[in-house]
């Protein structure tokens, strides 16, 4: 029998940075990996392998879009980890917000454009 009463768990700014720092590392770690295999399911449609084979019904997505949205995940993420940790926590906040935000956005726009 338990008979321990339930504690509140308060978060000090030491574990938010760490938590912050955490997330921003698997979204950079995470990064190529939601890249490739958005591309590999594109690449095995039959669309994607006429593209592939005789550059037929390719992708309507720019380049430019995929590979601005790639390097606003890549920026953001390095600025979540290189911002002062004791300072603009909400700041960092959403800058790894708008990591995720982009490197979700990525992949769907890859996987739109097939």
């Amino acid at each position: 029998m338990n008979t321990t009463a339930p504690q509140q768990v308060t978060l000090t700014p030491q574990h938010k940075d760490s938590l912050l720092a955490g997330w921003a590392v698997a979204g950079l770690v995470s990064l190529l990996p939601t890249v490739g295999l958005a591309w590999l399911a594109v690449l095995s449609t039959e669309r994607g392998g006429r593209c592939l084979t005789y550059g037929e019904r390719c992708s309507t997505v720019p380049g430019s879009a995929l590979y601005g949205v790639f390097w606003l995940s890549v920026l953001a993420g390095l600025a979540a980890l290189v911002w002062p940790r004791a300072r603009w926590t909400y700041a960092r906040l959403g800058a790894v917000g708008v990591q995720w935000g982009a490197q979700l956005t990525l992949g769907a726009m890859i996987l739109s454009g097939a």
